[in-house]
Protein backbone atom coordinates (compact mmCIF):
# COMPACT_ATOMS: atom_id res chain seq x y z
CA UNK A 1 0.00 0.00 0.00
CA UNK A 2 1.36 3.43 -0.74
CA UNK A 3 1.76 5.82 1.87
CA UNK A 4 3.18 9.32 2.30
CA UNK A 5 4.59 11.02 5.28
CA UNK A 6 2.98 14.04 6.80
CA UNK A 7 6.10 16.11 5.46
CA UNK A 8 5.10 15.46 2.23
CA UNK A 9 1.73 16.21 2.57
CA UNK A 10 2.61 19.75 4.14
CA UNK A 11 4.33 20.46 1.09
CA UNK A 12 1.50 19.27 -1.54
CA UNK A 13 -1.06 21.36 0.82
CA UNK A 14 1.25 24.22 0.42
CA UNK A 15 2.12 23.76 -3.45
CA UNK A 16 -1.57 24.12 -4.13
CA UNK A 17 -1.22 20.87 -6.02
CA UNK A 18 -4.39 19.71 -7.18
CA UNK A 19 -3.92 16.39 -8.72
CA UNK A 20 -4.94 14.72 -5.12
CA UNK A 21 -8.01 14.90 -2.30
CA UNK A 22 -7.51 14.82 1.33
CA UNK A 23 -10.19 12.53 2.59
CA UNK A 24 -10.29 12.54 6.58
CA UNK A 25 -12.07 9.21 7.48
CA UNK A 26 -12.40 10.23 11.38
CA UNK A 27 -15.63 10.63 13.42
CA UNK A 28 -17.45 14.12 13.36
CA UNK A 29 -16.19 14.93 17.63
CA UNK A 30 -12.64 14.18 16.74
CA UNK A 31 -13.21 17.06 13.82
CA UNK A 32 -14.43 19.37 16.93
CA UNK A 33 -10.75 19.02 18.49
CA UNK A 34 -8.83 19.39 15.50
CA UNK A 35 -8.74 19.01 11.95
CA UNK A 36 -6.67 19.86 8.11
CA UNK A 37 -8.79 22.90 6.99
CA UNK A 38 -8.35 21.69 2.85
CA UNK A 39 -9.45 18.01 3.86
CA UNK A 40 -12.96 16.37 2.76
CA UNK A 41 -14.72 14.53 6.07
CA UNK A 42 -16.64 11.11 5.55
CA UNK A 43 -16.84 9.06 8.63
CA UNK A 44 -14.86 5.81 7.90
CA UNK A 45 -18.06 3.48 8.37
CA UNK A 46 -19.62 5.93 5.86
CA UNK A 47 -17.43 5.40 2.91
CA UNK A 48 -18.84 2.34 1.12
CA UNK A 49 -22.30 4.94 0.75
CA UNK A 50 -20.80 8.02 0.05
CA UNK A 51 -18.00 6.93 -2.54
CA UNK A 52 -19.38 9.05 -5.24
CA UNK A 53 -18.24 12.22 -3.39
CA UNK A 54 -14.95 11.00 -3.69
CA UNK A 55 -13.19 11.96 -7.05
CA UNK A 56 -11.81 8.75 -8.41
CA UNK A 57 -9.74 10.35 -11.31
CA UNK A 58 -7.49 12.15 -8.50
CA UNK A 59 -4.73 10.07 -5.91
CA UNK A 60 -6.67 10.00 -2.14
CA UNK A 61 -4.47 11.10 0.64
CA UNK A 62 -6.42 9.19 3.49
CA UNK A 63 -5.96 10.47 6.77
CA UNK A 64 -7.39 9.38 10.49
CA UNK A 65 -6.14 9.85 14.04
CA UNK A 66 -3.12 7.51 13.98
CA UNK A 67 -2.99 5.90 10.59
CA UNK A 68 -5.17 2.75 11.41
CA UNK A 69 -8.35 2.99 10.24
CA UNK A 70 -7.23 5.38 7.15
CA UNK A 71 -5.16 2.32 6.30
CA UNK A 72 -8.21 0.25 6.31
CA UNK A 73 -9.96 2.69 3.80
CA UNK A 74 -7.02 2.66 1.16
CA UNK A 75 -7.71 -0.76 1.12
CA UNK A 76 -10.87 -0.82 0.54
CA UNK A 77 -10.60 2.19 -2.12
CA UNK A 78 -8.04 0.97 -4.07
CA UNK A 79 -10.21 -2.44 -4.14
CA UNK A 80 -12.66 0.41 -5.59
CA UNK A 81 -10.32 1.07 -8.59
CA UNK A 82 -9.30 4.16 -6.90
CA UNK A 83 -5.80 5.44 -5.94
CA UNK A 84 -5.48 5.47 -2.42
CA UNK A 85 -2.90 6.88 -0.26
CA UNK A 86 -2.23 6.43 3.54
CA UNK A 87 -0.80 9.25 6.04
CA UNK A 88 1.65 7.89 8.08
CA UNK A 89 1.02 8.76 11.40
CA UNK A 90 -2.04 10.46 10.78
CA UNK A 91 -2.93 13.51 11.94
CA UNK A 92 -1.29 13.09 15.38
CA UNK A 93 1.88 12.54 13.34
CA UNK A 94 1.05 16.08 11.46
CA UNK A 95 0.46 17.63 15.05
CA UNK A 96 3.82 16.12 16.16
CA UNK A 97 6.04 16.86 13.29
CA UNK A 98 4.02 20.02 11.68
CA UNK A 99 1.65 21.89 13.32
CA UNK A 100 2.67 22.36 17.30
CA UNK A 101 -0.36 24.23 17.89
CA UNK A 102 -2.76 21.75 16.37
CA UNK A 103 -4.43 20.18 19.68
CA UNK A 104 -3.66 16.53 20.62
CA UNK A 105 -5.50 13.91 21.54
Amino acid sequence: MKSVSVKQLKKLLDSGEKSFELLDVREKNELMICQISKAVHIPMMSIPKRMGEININKNIIVMCHSGVRSMQVCSFLNGNGYNAINLEGGIDAYAVEIDSNMKRY
